[in-house]
């Protein structure tokens, strides 16, 4: 036999393998990771994502919350995971911000696997209520009279909440004094308590906080306002002219994980996002469902993350 056709044979029986793989997933508990804390916008997604996996197959997907390292914790955990389909990672824009920020033991691009991109949110900006700002201009004027005094939480050091008050900070020329916080649920918490004036959150975070008067929402991150909330005006809107930012979720898996078995989470993933239960759940948290094809997610990592590497850059953003 010549080395032509025992390839040809090795290749056919790795495809075997890797197709059975496939009709035989999953046959014990899945793994969701989240690099945040309980009650931040990712853990509530994934665990929507979680709840129907379990139902269309059943077999436990378990959320294991891995914060820190603004989601890097969490991440690197999933690219270390064996590529079998039992670890999966569920996270926000902060996967294509990180690299520009930190020195990372990791690429997400060749070390994970794209699996499917799942939502978008926009961020809202929000502070205590007993505070006298009533608009993101107000936030300006009183951080150009008081440079440094006003203190602004984010769901980490160097997450995409973090990212959005310093692109906000960078553009309107102010200086904000930043805490960090293990997810956006302490973050948020932080606000409501008056340990720190305001946030930047996902809108799914912050919104029925802000409804009840527990925090007062001043603008939402889009360049277009947010359908959930018609009456909040955008931070361009607000005199911060051409700010925008979106935060968006996503579904990866080891690098190397079978294709058969991405293939399988990838339609029914796509085919619970059509659920009028799950899109009005989504709704319900400020959330757009989306749905993708892996190289569609593939792309649009790519994308933003040389699209964050060079914002990152032109400002001078660093991790304070």
């Amino acid at each position: 036999m010549n080395a032509r056709a025992l390839l040809g044979i090795l290749l056919c029986v790795a495809t075997s393998i890797a197709g059975a793989a496939g009709d035989h997933y999953p046959s014990k508990p899945i793994r969701l990771v989240v690099p945040f804390t309980p009650g931040g916008s990712n853990d509530l997604v994934g665990r929507v994502i979680s709840q129907k996996l379990f139902e269309a197959w059943g077999q436990p997907v378990i959320i294991d919350n891995r914060p820190g390292g603004g989601s890097t914790i969490g991440i690197d955990v999933v690219v270390r995971a064996p590529p079998d389909g039992y670890t999966l990672l569920t996270t926000s824009a902060g996967i294509s911000i990180n690299g520009s920020l930190y020195k990372l033991p990791f690429n997400p691009i060749t070390d994970l696997a794209p699996v499917i991109l799942l939502a978008q949110m926009p961020y809202l900006l929000a502070v205590n209520p007993a505070l006298p700002l009533k608009s993101a201009r107000d936030v300006v004027t009183q951080a150009k009279a008081q440079p440094g005094k006003l203190i602004f939480a984010s769901s980490g050091a160097g997450t995409s909440s973090h990212l959005a008050m310093e692109l906000f900070r960078t553009m309107a020329g102010i200086d904000l004094l930043h805490v960090p916080f293990k997810g956006g649920g302490p973050a948020v918490t932080s606000v409501m308590g008056g340990e720190v004036h305001g946030i930047f959150n996902v809108i799914t975070g912050t919104l029925p906080y802000a409804r009840s008067g527990k925090l007062r929402a001043l603008a939402v991150s889009s360049a277009k306002r947010a359908e959930v909330a018609l009456d909040i005006p955008t931070i361009a809107e607000s005199g911060v002219t051409g700010y925008d930012m979106i935060s968006w979720y996503n579904v990866f898996a080891p690098a190397r994980t079978p294709r058969p078995i991405i293939d399988r989470l990838n339609g029914e993933i796509n085919r619970m996002l059509q659920l009028p239960e799950v899109r009005e759940r989504f709704q319900a948290l400020g959330v757009t469902p989306l749905g993708s094809t892996p190289e569609a997610l593939g792309k649009y990592l790519a994308f933003e993350t040389a699209r964050w590497a060079k914002l990152i850059k032109d400002a001078g953003i660093q991790i304070k």
